[in-house]
């Protein structure tokens, strides 16, 4: 499986139906794996969190989630087509998890969320097994007993949607005692539950659905301002080699 650093950061070249196989693959032989969703404000906090860029590095895939990453990628040589969104990549896994039978988890969100959430996915993919939902409000001493709460459901999968860091952290210190197969996917139950607006495919397709979330909830403005630093971040990388050879022929 090809690589490639970003920032530091470690993105794999592989699509979302590798992806989904290689997950489901680590599933159904009872593996523990943490799997990241890359994005672009998680590199940006990476730069200043050294913790945090050792969980990303450490993890046993992590995919391409955002445009930025997508772009920088492509830009490197990286046969990348498209994202992996955390939404899309609960919907793949959900779907496959019902055809074989494997039992999931949904961990996070506002209290009711994961349980809307797996009722939705439930009535889109009959026979999905959902062995349990828990909200992502739960103190730092209850972390241990969440995750035994999950081992204890027989979940192969667990979907943690508590943003990041925490959930990237959450992961990395209990998915041992989890004992599954862990994935970091944001807030994608309150899309799937139908408690935000998903951006139209055409917006997908554009690589634009950050503007039309910002246009739905302007208040995101600050969070937004994570892609231009990002942006300014890859042009400084990129023309560092440039400036080091031209110190060394000199």
């Amino acid at each position: 499986m090809k690589t490639l650093d970003i920032l530091g950061c470690r993105v794999d070249a592989i699509d979302a139906d590798e992806a989904t196989a290689r997950i489901m693959a680590l599933a159904r032989e009872h593996r523990t794996a943490q799997i990241v969703t890359l994005g672009t404000e998680m590199v940006v906090h990476a730069q200043r969190d050294e913790r945090f860029r050792a969980i990303v590095n450490a993890a046993t895939l992590s995919l391409c989630d955002t445009v930025g990453v997508l772009a920088v990628a492509r830009r490197r040589g990286m046969p990348l087509t498209a994202r992996v969104t955390g939404v899309e990549l609960v919907e793949r896994l959900c779907a496959d998890a019902a055809s074989n039978d494997l039992p999931v988890y949904l961990l996070g969100g506002a209290p009711g969320v994961a349980a809307e959430a797996a009722a939705a996915l439930r009535a889109r993919f009959p026979g999905l097994r959902v062995a349990g939902t828990r909200d992502g409000f739960f103190r730092d001493d209850e972390a241990a007993s969440v995750a035994a709460e999950v081992a204890g459901s027989g979940a192969r999968v667990l979907f943690v949607g508590m943003g990041f860091p925490r959930q990237e952290y959450w992961l990395a210190e209990h998915l041992a005692q989890a004992r599954c197969v862990g994935v970091g996917v944001g807030g994608s139950f309150d899309v799937i539950a139908d408690r935000i607006a998903r951006a139209p495919r055409v917006v997908r397709r554009l690589g634009v659905e950050w503007l039309y979330r910002l246009v739905r909830e302007p208040w995101r403005w600050r969070r937004q301002l994570a892609l231009p630093h990002f942006v300014w971040l890859i042009v400084l990388d990129e023309l560092r080699p440039r400036r080091t050879q031209k110190n060394t022929a000199a």
